[in-house]
């Protein structure tokens, strides 16, 4: 839990950030919707056409009114049906136009959505390092429905009532051109409240939605360790954490709501305001004989339209903001740049792939941490089929060496090589289909125990994955699962033991059938009985493999071709077990309290 101060918004940063957004930022949509060119044109000709229907039915009014009192029923009765018919096309389009908008909407977030997952499921662990999952969740979801309400509604909205603001003027004027006089007056009245007020909500709803990410980010980090967060009792800390991010989150909430409610309030009164004394000066046109009482009620309802759109789209102007500071997040993933870069022009690897691999003055720092040197000066040259264990103190730089290999990271200075060919020369997709790993945590997917091991080789039949259960021990209690391995096993493999997990995960890896086998601690979570079967379904998987081997416990690493002590960052020594033992060195010191006081080096 020590990263909850990096889940908070940072205000210097966000309020800069803030100050750099703009309606303009929903540009970065068009992209998107460009594929669906003809849903936009249709939705618009739709739009178009309800906006003219609106603003067709006060000219009929007006006929009715002026009408009212003649004495052929029949044109009375004319102007009436025209009036439904009017009426029922307004509906019909409305209806059409929502059909279209909201496929639009929905079809567009969708893409966003894969987008931003296609972006991030690939980027190299450094990224996440400075931002959560739980922040990258929220982006995923939170934003893209604020912009997929957007897209199906607000916009679509929007551009109804600019047609109805600029159709509904022209006709006020063609109507009354001194009564449409008086309501641009108030036009300035209503714009400026807009535009300042507008200003601050976007500075708000981002600072918004940075505190949502935050407490989302949080919620995320506490649950995925929740057994350690009740071991250690700190339920009532986590909580308090939660709760004074979420109010964090509801005060800016209840600041942005008072911006908008303030905004609405204004302008709703000017615009009205303003109707009232349209109103007043045409009744006294009309007791004049200036214009006709359907002239006045025609202009009315023009001026109620018009009024009516200015305040929708000031509501809309809200969303808008918020939109553009979504859309603004999602960009910043996918156009984040990761540090571990593919090649132009890739290099290919020998076939087949006889996996010797080579560090070549090899140095390494962390970004997180770049004062620690995490290796330093590495040369290490390993045969194809060659079995190498790396063993030394926490922090001596094992763990670093299996992400190297896997190019999570790019070497500060120095080169590794596979078969020759710089890692840095391979695309990553295709290099890395050439390894198998098995973590020290091994990881457990939310599907059934044959899905998590057909996670290794997705193409493999149901009998090849029952074959590397059988090699990896893991078929006898699998087979025990209420429905086989068609079981559920829970999220992160709640419903296994912690050995049962990592014999699924050693499954995986037999599976593979990769020439590079990485184990990283794969059997430190099995007793003893265990231990022994797959430690035999180890030995016989490395056989003609070149297989790497972290381990803290030296028993397994003892029939290793080579043991290499790393310390600090360096390598130390390097030779078979008892040509180490024998030098009295850091792996003799290892190895006593290991195997005389039988203390674990952790």
């Amino acid at each position: 839990m020590a990263r909850n101060q990096t889940a908070q918004p940072v205000p210097g940063a966000s309020d800069e950030r803030a100050r750099s957004k703009h309606i303009g930022g929903l540009g970065a949509l068009w992209p998107f919707m460009v594929p669906y060119r003809g849903l936009i044109v249709a939705s618009g000709m739709a739009l178009v056409l309800t906006a003219c229907v609106s603003l067709t039915l006060p000219l009929a009014v007006r006929r009715v009114v002026d009408n009212f009192r003649v004495q052929d029923g029949a044109i009375l009765d004319q102007y009436f049906i025209a009036a439904l018919a009017i009426a029922a096309l307004l509906a019909v389009g409305t209806g059409l136009r929502y059909a279209l908008v909201t496929r639009l909407g929905e079809r567009v977030v969708a893409d966003i959505r894969m987008a931003v997952f296609d972006r991030v499921i690939g980027m190299s662990p450094e990224f996440f390092e400075k931002i959560m999952t739980g922040e990258v969740l929220s982006r995923i979801t939170t934003d893209t429905t604020l912009i997929q309400s957007v897209l199906g509604s607000s916009i679509s909205i929007a551009l109804r009532n600019f047609l109805i603001f600029f159709g509904g003027l022209v006709l006020m004027l063609l109507t009354s051109g001194k009564l449409t006089g008086m309501v641009l007056l108030i036009v300035p009245a209503v714009i400026v409240p807009i535009l300042v007020l507008g200003r601050r909500l976007r500075v708000i709803s981002r600072e918004n939605q940075d505190w949502i990410a935050a407490s989302s980010g949080n919620a995320s980090e506490a649950l995925g360790a929740v057994q350690t967060v009740q071991s250690f009792t700190h339920e009532a800390a986590s909580r308090v954490q939660f709760a004074e991010m979420t109010e964090t989150a509801f005060e800016v909430s209840l600041r942005r709501i008072r911006t908008r409610a303030l905004m609405t309030v204004i302008v709703i009164f000017l615009v009205f305001t303003g109707v009232v004394g349209v109103l007043w000066m045409g009744a006294l046109d009309v007791r004049m004989g200036v214009m006709t009482e359907g002239a006045l009620v025609q202009f009315v309802i023009y001026s109620v339209m018009v009024a009516g759109s200015v305040a929708a789209l000031s509501e809309i102007w809200g969303e808008l903001q918020r939109a553009a500071g979504a859309t603004e997040r999602l960009v910043e993933l996918l156009h984040s740049v990761d540090t571990v870069q593919d090649p132009a022009q890739p290099r290919l690897l020998p076939d087949p792939v006889r996996g010797q691999i080579t560090f070549c003055d090899v140095s390494f720092r962390y970004p997180a941490r770049p004062e620690t040197a995490a290796l330093q000066d590495v040369s290490l040259d390993i045969a194809p089929g060659e079995t190498v264990a790396f063993v030394g103190p926490s922090g001596a730089g094992k763990t670093t060496i299996i992400q190297l290999i896997q190019r999570f990271y790019v070497p500060d200075r120095g080169r590794i090589l596979l078969d020759g060919v710089d890692l840095g020369e391979l695309t990553r997709e295709v290099y890395r289909k050439h390894i198998a790993l098995v973590p020290q945590d091994p990881v457990i997917f939310a599907a059934s125990a044959r899905e998590n091991i057909r996670f290794g080789r997705p193409d493999a039949s149901d009998s090849e994955v029952e074959a590397a259960a059988r090699a990896a021990a893991a078929h006898e209690f699998i087979a025990a699962l209420p429905q086989g391995y068609d079981s559920f096993v829970g999220e992160r493999g709640v419903m296994l033991s912690g050995g049962q997990k990592q014999r699924i995960a050693i499954a995986r890896a037999i599976l593979r059938d990769a020439p590079v086998l990485l184990l990283d601690e794969a059997t430190s979570a099995l007793d003893a009985q265990s231990e022994r079967a797959v430690q035999h379904a180890v030995d016989e998987l490395s056989a003609g493999r070149t297989t790497l081997i972290v381990a803290h416990r030296l028993a397994t690493v003892k029939k290793a071709d080579r043991i290499v002590v790393l310390d600090q960052g360096r390598i130390v020594a390097m030779g078979p077990h008892d040509q180490l033992v024998a030098e009295d060195g850091l792996y003799a010191r290892l190895a006593r309290l290991q195997f005389t006081d039988g203390l674990a080096a952790e």
